[in-house]
């Protein structure tokens, strides 16, 4: 049979890049003090951006996890079966010390080169590092009971990945999750009805029903329940020292819009075996610790799938032809390109910013710290909510091409709302906002502080310091019950936020991104949508940057 026809003005494959050459990750990377870390952040970045890594991706999401609760014979065994390339992806980002490796670790901007790896390795697949940041986070909380962090905080800590169900101090490297949720409850964890009984040994006795724990299959998790004393914490592992499962009920494995290749249950706890964390009454501050640190690890992810899909509609454009001429170079698409381009380096500047405060806070800097905690909510409100429009948006740069499987783009459509969900939703992180703003008055003398320091830079970026410093003080007059204060919550952590992207990238970022931030985020005649710049903006150099490298 003669051919149809043949193809042409198709967008060749990507190729091998390297997801690290990424102007604005590498410049945050020698400006948090990590600049020691570049060539791991590469190497990450190579093995992120391979034909290989693209494929193991491909296959964690073309087949899902799948629960299997008993043996063939009928015993009950709790198991989640996943396809090898979701090990490959697992094994990967735990190599790369992805997990809790810079809690060890007392190189300055330790934490710094901790996010611009994830950032780098994040953009080949999100769903296998849902395990990999609350490892992360667990550490400090862990922390609180010390006998317990000194048997497992350098297993978590360790570059070895070994699954399987086996007791958690025979092996050479281990998973932390966490299990809060339950369904009368959600987000209010204090409703919690899950009960502790404390055992004549010392330990406790866990029964409850949790509506959604993800990563099921992690080696231990730290775990709210009601103790006799009030909400406490406590570490419970899935299988105990000698080699029998906890009593540990899978239910069902939760059919999620995006984050597929992750496995999120519902399960029961019966009188399941758990050490307690810290003391009882006081899991609410000990679990919220993980989650405040969990939440820059969501954050991370949010930022490097923006750079993902920012990538793929710079590359979709420049070889692909409408009209005459190549998409790259048509006006209109190289201002909605710039504008991907210009969220994308400012989600970028600010993770980035909050890691290095995460080092410092670390180290005993109070005024880090106090950064770290208003930075760090209104970061992760502003880029996991930015981000479901990013992506539609990129989505839309390829067109038809963008809406089939084959792309890789639909995967970044429907994971990207996810971050916006965990740790707390868009709701949740503003009102935690404006709790900040009240309990915490050095907070906001620290983020004041740092805007502070941009000022005479550029005049719209002028005027929104002055609107926002007046609404802050409005704000923390008011007081967080306030229902008027309540209502404008959302509002005021966007301006948080944008006027604290301005000010990364008119103090470090290239000029005309900076300018092209400030005129398109922060003047009142800014558009709404991507695509929007003001006519003149100086784009090239924005797009330019956006182009990712050959490996």
């Amino acid at each position: 049979m003669p051919p149809t026809h043949e193809v042409a003005n198709q967008v060749p494959p990507l190729g091998d890049v390297d997801t690290a050459a990424d102007p604005a990750l590498l410049e945050a990377l020698h400006r948090e003090d990590a600049g020691w870390a570049e060539a791991e952040v590469h190497a990450a970045g190579r093995l992120a951006g391979s034909e290989q890594a693209r494929e193991w991706g491909r296959l964690a999401n073309e087949y899902p996890p799948v629960l299997r609760t008993h043996d063939r014979v009928g015993h009950r065994i709790d198991e989640v079966e996943f396809h090898p390339a979701w090990h490959e992806l697992l094994g990967t980002a735990v190599r790369l010390g992805l997990t809790a490796a810079p809690w060890g670790d007392d190189r300055p901007g330790a934490h710094a080169a901790h996010a611009a790896t994830t950032l780098a390795w994040t953009q080949v697949e999100a769903g296998h590092m849902c395990p990999v940041g609350m490892t992360y986070a667990a550490v400090p909380t862990l922390r609180h009971a010390p006998e317990l962090a000194a048997v497992y905080e350098p297993l978590l800590a360790a570059r070895e990945y070994e699954p399987g169900s086996r007791p958690p101090a025979q092996k050479q490297g281990l998973l932390a999750g966490m299990s809060m949720t339950e369904k009368q409850g959600g987000s209010d964890v204090r409703t919690n009805t899950t009960r502790a009984v404390r055992a004549a040994d010392g330990t406790y006795r866990l029964t409850g029903h949790k509506w959604f724990t993800s990563a099921p299959m992690c080696d231990v998790f730290l775990v709210l329940a009601q103790a006799p004393g009030g909400m406490s914490c406590f570490l419970l592992p899935r299988i105990l020292p000698d080699g029998s499962r906890n009593r540990m009920y899978l239910q069902r494995l939760k059919d999620k819009l995006g984050n597929r290749s992750n496995a999120s249950a519902e399960l029961e706890y019966d009188d399941a075996v758990a050490w307690l964390v810290g003391e009882e009454g006081n899991g609410l501050r000990l679990i919220l610790e993980m989650v405040d640190n969990s939440r820059l690890a969501v954050t991370v992810w949010s930022a490097a799938a923006m750079r993902a899909a920012t990538v793929a509609a710079v590359h979709h454009a420049t070889h692909r032809k409408a009209f005459g001429a190549y998409l790259h170079d048509q006006p209109l698409m190289r201002n909605v390109l710039a504008d991907l381009a210009l969220e994308s380096e400012a989600a970028t500047a600010l993770v980035m910013r909050i890691a290095g405060a995460t080092d410092r806070a670390f180290g005993g800097d109070d005024s880090e710290a106090a950064f770290r905690r208003i930075a760090g909510a209104v970061g992760k409100y502003w880029v996991c909510k930015r981000t479901p429009a990013h992506a539609g948006e990129a989505l839309e740069c390829l067109g038809g091409n963008g809406y089939v499987e084959d792309s890789g783009i639909p995967r970044l459509y429907r994971e990207a709302p996810l971050n916006s969900i965990w740790e707390g939703s868009g709701n949740v992180i503003a009102l935690d906002v404006l709790r900040v703003l009240h309990r915490e008055p050095d907070s906001v003398v620290a983020f004041l502080g740092e805007l502070d320091t941009a000022l005479g830079a550029d005049r719209h970026y002028d005027s929104a310091v002055a609107r926002l410093r007046s609404e802050l003080a409005a704000v923390q007059a008011a007081g967080p019950g306030d229902p008027a204060v309540q209502f404008g919550a959302r509002r005021l952590a966007e301006q948080m936020a944008l006027t604290l992207q301005a000010s990364l990238l008119l103090r470090h970022g290239h000029p005309a991104v900076a300018d092209g931030f400030c005129a398109s985020r922060l003047a009142d005649d800014r558009g709404h949508t991507f695509g929007a710049l003001p006519v003149g903006a100086d784009v090239g150099p924005v797009i330019e940057r956006a182009q990712v490298k050959a490996a």
